[in-house]
């Protein structure tokens, strides 16, 4: 299960009120379905480095040949890209990624969609088996995809390609995931919801806010839904308020769930805490900036009714006796 999961099981229910179990099916590195084409924990990439394709095992490498044999063109089976580069360079120091490169020709097309099928593919195999497994005990499934947006503003994007997502300026590669995932009745759940472009380094080319508006209209267009978490460890103003804008439904799907991801005991630190406070009562609101003060009414100690909806009647009620404590 996922951490909203764990943190579900300890709060307290009132009358009438019931959680229903959410299952996150772990379908690759960090939970998440993509290849491992950026392996930042032992030292062999960086960011925003571009990653490398995943191809080159024997089963891989029978899949490929096997589709090459099938499009009668069995060259193009020997051996992945190798014009792709290595893990910590940038797009246009490649022949695949550049502006105009291997990406863009035919043999690039059948390589891309080959290996991002295979992705798709292993997540809906994994999704089914799930699916079997957890059938009649009420419990919601739920898979994750990973937010790369580094290189999203170039025309490859190629740190995607490299993870398994056929997404360039020229095609959307979050339809197909989207879709296997509506036809199983899974949670997409997609993460750097509280990111902004400003807050980028500029050689990166990175663009989180966009990625996450394509995602946005992706599973609205295929009807699934959709939920979203945090990548880094932020308590600031100015990271919620980037969450509640793009847990709203004005630019695509809006957020059915959210999990604030990196908890730590820094949560709990003066500001730190207040913001989160404003963050719960602002999200239990529709995602609408209402601000804090029927519930903060002596603004130093705080007292949080918010994670499940009450009546307003007993929740002014709790915020007096809070308030007093």
């Amino acid at each position: 299960m996922n951490d909203s999961s764990q943190v579900e099981r300890n709060i307290p229910l009132g009358a009438g009120q019931k959680l229903q179990p959410e299952v996150q099916v772990g379908m690759g590195p960090c939970g998440e379905l993509r290849y491992p084409a950026y392996p930042e924990s032992n030292g062999t990439w960086r960011f925003p480095g571009i990653g490398e394709f995943q191809c080159y095992d024997k089963y891989m490498r029978a899949s490929l040949k096997a589709a090459s044999v099938k499009i009668e063109n069995e060259q193009w089976g020997i051996s992945g890209p190798h014009d792709s580069g290595n893990y910590n360079q940038f797009p246009e120091d490649t022949g695949f990624f550049k502006r105009e490169g291997t990406w863009n020709t035919e043999y690039g097309q059948f390589f891309l969609e080959w290996y991002s099928e295979i992705l798709v593919e292993h997540g809906n195999q994994l999704l089914g088996a799930a699916e079997g497994i957890f059938r009649g005990t009420g419990a919601k499934l739920s898979g994750k995809v990973a937010g790369i947006h580094w290189h999203y503003g170039t025309r490859a994007h190629a740190a995607e390609l490299t993870a398994g997502y056929y997404n360039t300026r020229n095609r959307d590669g979050y339809l197909a995931i989207a879709q296997m995932m509506a036809k199983r009745g899974v949670v997409l759940n997609f993460t750097c919801m509280e990111m902004r472009d400003g807050e980028q380094p500029a050689h990166a080319n990175c663009s989180p806010e966009g990625l996450v508006k394509q995602v946005k209209m992706a599973t609205k267009t295929t009807g699934t839904e959709l939920a979203g978490e945090n990548a880094l460890e932020r308590y600031d103003e100015s990271a919620f308020d980037q969450v509640l804008a793009t847990s709203r439904s004005d630019s695509g799907n809006g957020l059915t769930a959210f999990t604030y991801l990196r908890m730590n005991k820094r949560l709990f630190e003066g500001e730190n805490w207040r913001n989160l406070v404003a963050f719960a009562k602002n999200m239990s609101e529709g995602g609408r900036n209402v601000g804090l003060s029927e519930y903060d009414t002596g603004r130093s100690d705080l007292y949080v009714g918010l994670i499940i909806k009450k009546d307003k009647e007993t929740m002014d009620k709790e915020a007096k006796e809070a308030a007093l404590a």
